[in-house]
């Protein structure tokens, strides 16, 4: 269901837009929350005009190019969506299966992935605050840009995983010294 929201979302967002150029803003933005392949936008944008979400056209352009736009139905969707109950919601956390699986690592091993794991968030905590720094640049501050609250969330996101995986090298490291 969240590709779907995803899309019709960026719609009504952005306009009227291809398949391209939606896989395109789709790279560039939502797919640091949520990913989907351009095998995967295609057939569910066939799903938003089956369903009444999204109308489509032709271009006009003579390559066979289709225009994809929300329609009020896709918009009312999308607003129900959102103004859903916010019961917990199952997530798949790659990192977090990682913190529950690493006791099966020696310590020292162990904290040399959590140091790695570090590593890796505070690279994505750079790449996304240049990224805000990127759209404050280029952006007046009177309205936030599509996806800035996402984007925060995604820094702070970040940077709680980047302490969190360093906090726990360090405990790793103190366990793998008390045993010698």
């Amino acid at each position: 269901m969240s590709l779907r929201m995803a899309l019709i979302g960026m719609l009504a967002a952005n306009g009227p837009a291809s398949g391209y150029e939606l896989t395109k803003l789709f790279d560039s933005s939502i797919n640091r929350v949520w990913q989907a392949k351009h095998s995967q936008i295609y057939p569910e944008l066939a799903k938003l005009v089956e369903t009444g979400a999204a109308v489509v056209e032709d271009a006009g352009d003579g390559r066979g190019r289709k225009i994809y736009t929300v329609t009020q139905a896709g918009r009312d969707e999308v607003v129900r969506w959102l103004s859903a109950d916010a019961s917990p919601r199952s997530v798949r956390n790659e990192t977090a299966l990682r913190a529950f699986l690493i006791p099966v690592l020696d310590p020292r091993e162990a904290a040399s992935i959590m140091r790695a794991e570090a590593a890796q968030h505070a690279a994505l905590l750079r790449d996304l605050t240049a990224l805000k720094e990127a759209i404050a640049a280029s952006q007046g501050s009177e309205n936030p840009a599509f996806g800035a609250y996402a984007l925060d969330l995604g820094i702070r996101s970040a940077r709680l995983l980047r302490d969190w995986a360093g906090d726990t090298a360090i405990d790793l490291e103190k366990r793998a010294s008390a045993t010698n």
